[in-house]
């Protein structure tokens, strides 16, 4: 279509992290085919976006609602982990956010069980198309029950801010459709589409619809409007490069754990394009992948305990022909019937895990500097295409490996064995509703992460560091090697809980006090999450298949048990934009910290908090970090938020948490 050009000024200077200089300059950008408005605009619909526009739409708001695929639901949905993340403890007491509590319920409400796929690694495996169907429905009754409108953007990315007064008052998207005589959507992998996507010429392929967002309301004296970042990658954090974080965290009394001395921005967890196959009653050929000798040398079982196939295809099943069993305790014994479909998310399989400054999926801001992607309207998705396409390419192979391969690269030679008898399940009807089969969007375990505000005991920025939620023994030699007498008692400080003021007074060392053991307990929570400190660690070489390439050294180190934490709204809220919230992986967490906060239930309570929070700053014409900026003096207007919260039946804090409890060795 011909289109006019008019110039708009961006406003605002943001300086680039790692010193890279500052940028403030007009933009040319294309005329918008469409202006919306919105009370709450949230970039991206992962469980994190659909819990903050199902919160904003039971309060009666008009809310905007953005995603690069076309479901909405990301982990569940376009991401394809349709395998519900929880701890046994908090999933015994159903203590989840009220949303979440709903979505179990659907998902048992449609199939007549919570586990039609009969897993073992969870009590809920289903499937993905599914997963956006009952989000995308929920979404729906939740503007009807609320008076709310939903404006749901799917296919859409964002393109472009403007920035003024330290607020985001209009924001561009460009939306994509298939061009006349072209296939549907979803027929090529993310990694062919995604460069067109974000251009605003219309191409033999899309047909874009260029989407101008702005406030629906206007003279207010704080924000006209809110915004949520709950992209999968952090994509309004890297557009605006805001303070923020990305990868391994320099070793450090809070991150005491960590692989790295002094960080490393390329090392990030690994991602991984799910797919979803078939038992078949008997065997059927198998097209040997033109790029598949690449990709062998990485395929593994892992270990011995796991080398097994029935274990692997039934671990995250997602539909079962015999959902209700019986089954043996033992998963190695289980049946695969014809027709049982399993979801496929295996480290050493279709785990992609780049970590070199040559193959890191999510660039940093001196790689979207080089690339042009900071200049105004330069924005093309913030990833690396050529380790998307790697990504896609390991995933295949890895279909290939599990029913023809023979080789398992940590385990050695008779270990693995073919099973022939599954397809690979492909079509717009296939459970992730893809021509090619692979998941819309890969699984992505870790973002770009906001640096909070300046705060109390943390001047630099708010961070959720390891120390406030690991179980780790912190006792070891490890830390002792690695830290001076004075920081390998600053890391004690940071764990002794009430015993501080005596150790501190008292000049008490390390070996003169206990630890806490609960997570830390934050005066601004908002929300709940509980799950292990989980690592898909970066490999060391480049690319990542390389034979014989081993994950990065120390990574693991900082895995384990985590207790039951909370989601402080000073890990939320960004520096240098005030009406922007952030919800789920990309909140002010550090990298180990990142591993636990990540799964399905804390992507929903932080988002829940997000749209609660935003829909309470509006009302009441403040900024959301007017809540916390006199803390740690009493914030009335937090605790009314966090009151709604609660009376919203949005948990923000663990039954019988107190400083005063330290019982929580018991949750699992």
């Amino acid at each position: 279509m011909n289109r006019r050009f008019f110039a708009r000024l961006i406003l605002g200077s943001f300086s680039l992290f790692w010193a890279v200089p500052t940028i403030a300059q007009n933009d040319i950008i294309p005329e918008p085919d469409r202006r919306e408005s919105c009370d709450l605009l949230v970039f991206g619909s992962g469980l994190a976006g659909t819990a903050a526009a199902y919160e904003g739409l039971l309060e009666g708001r008009t809310v905007c609602v953005t995603d690069i695929t076309d479901w909405v639901g990301g982990q569940i949905s376009s991401q394809g982990t349709a395998a519900l993340d929880e701890r046994p403890t908090q999933r015994s007491l159903l203590f989840y956010p009220r949303g979440y509590l709903e979505l179990r319920d659907r998902i048992e409400e449609k199939y007549g069980i919570l586990n039609p796929g009969a897993c073992w690694v969870s009590e809920s495996c289903f499937r993905p198309d599914d997963g956006h169907a009952i989000l995308l429905e929920m979404l729906q009754e939740a503007a009807k029950r609320g008076n709310g409108t939903l404006k749901w953007f799917p296919n859409t990315v964002p393109k472009s801010l403007e920035i003024e007064d330290r607020q985001i008052v209009g924001a561009i998207a460009i939306q994509h459709q298939p061009a006349p005589g072209t296939p549907p959507l979803n027929t090529e992998p993310l990694s062919r589409v995604i460069e067109d996507a974000y251009r605003f010429e219309d191409s033999d392929r899309f047909d874009k619809t260029i989407i101008e967002f702005v406030p629906a309301n206007s003279g207010r004296q704080a924000a006209d409007w809110y915004v949520i970042e709950a992209t999968e990658t952090g994509e309004i954090i890297g557009m605006t490069n805001i303070p923020h974080r990305l990868g391994i965290d320099a070793r450090t009394p809070l991150e005491p754990t960590s692989s790295s001395e002094t960080g490393d921005p390329y090392c990030t967890q690994g991602f991984t394009y799910t797919f979803a196959m078939e038992a078949l009653p008997g065997p059927k050929p198998h097209e040997l992948p033109a790029f598949y000798d690449r990709y062998a040398p990485y395929y593994s079982y892992e270990l011995e305990r796991l080398a097994n196939f029935t274990l692997v295809y039934t671990y995250r099943r997602i539909h079962s022909e015999q959902p209700e069993g019986p089954f043996s305790p033992n998963p190695r014994q289980w049946d695969i019937i014809p027709g049982d479909i399993s979801m496929q998310n295996w480290t050493w399989g279709n785990d992609y895990r780049p970590g070199t400054a040559e193959d890191n999926a999510i660039l940093t801001p001196r790689q979207l500097a080089a690339t042009g992607q900071l200049d105004p309207g330069g924005w093309m998705g913030g990833v690396r295409v050529e380790t998307l396409a790697r990504g896609e390419e390991n995933a295949v192979g890895f279909f290939y490996w599990l029913v023809e391969g023979t080789t398992d690269s940590q385990l050695g030679d008779g270990f693995k064995e073919p099973h022939p008898d599954h397809r690979f399940l492909q079509g717009l009807d296939s459970p992730m509703g893809t021509v090619h089969g692979l998941s819309k969007f890969p699984y992505m375990r870790e973002a770009r992460r906001i640096i909070g505000r300046p705060s109390y005991g943390q001047p630099e920025g708010f961070t959720v560091w390891e120390t406030d939620i690991s179980r780790n023994d912190f006792g070891k030699d490890f830390y002792r090697e690695n830290f001076s007498s004075q920081e390998y008692r600053e890391l004690w400080m940071a764990l002794a809980g009430l015993e501080l003021p005596e150790m501190v007074a008292e000049n008490l060392t390390p070996e003169e006090i206990g630890r806490r053991s609960r997570s830390t307990i934050y005066p601004d929570t908002v929300g709940i999450g509980h799950y292990a400190i989980d690592f898909h660690p970066c490999m060391t070489l480049s690319p990542p298949e390389t034979p014989g390439n081993t994950e990065r050294e120390g990574e693991r180190l900082g895995q384990g048990a985590a207790y039951p934490f909370q989601i402080p709204l000073r890990a939320m809220i960004p520096q240098e934009i005030d009406n922007l919230l952030v919800a789920g992986k990309s909140i002010a967490t550090s990298h180990i910290a990142a591993a636990a906060y990540r799964v399905h239930s804390f992507e929903w309570s932080s988002g829940a908090a997000a749209g609660t929070a935003a829909v309470f700053a509006g009302d009441r014409d403040i900024f959301p970090y007017e809540l916390v900026d006199e803390l740690p003096r009493r914030e009335p207007l937090l605790e009314e938020l966090q009151w709604i919260l609660e009376q919203n039946n949005n948990p923000i804090a663990f039954p019988k948490t107190s400083i005063f409890n330290n019982s929580w060795e018991e949750w699992q």
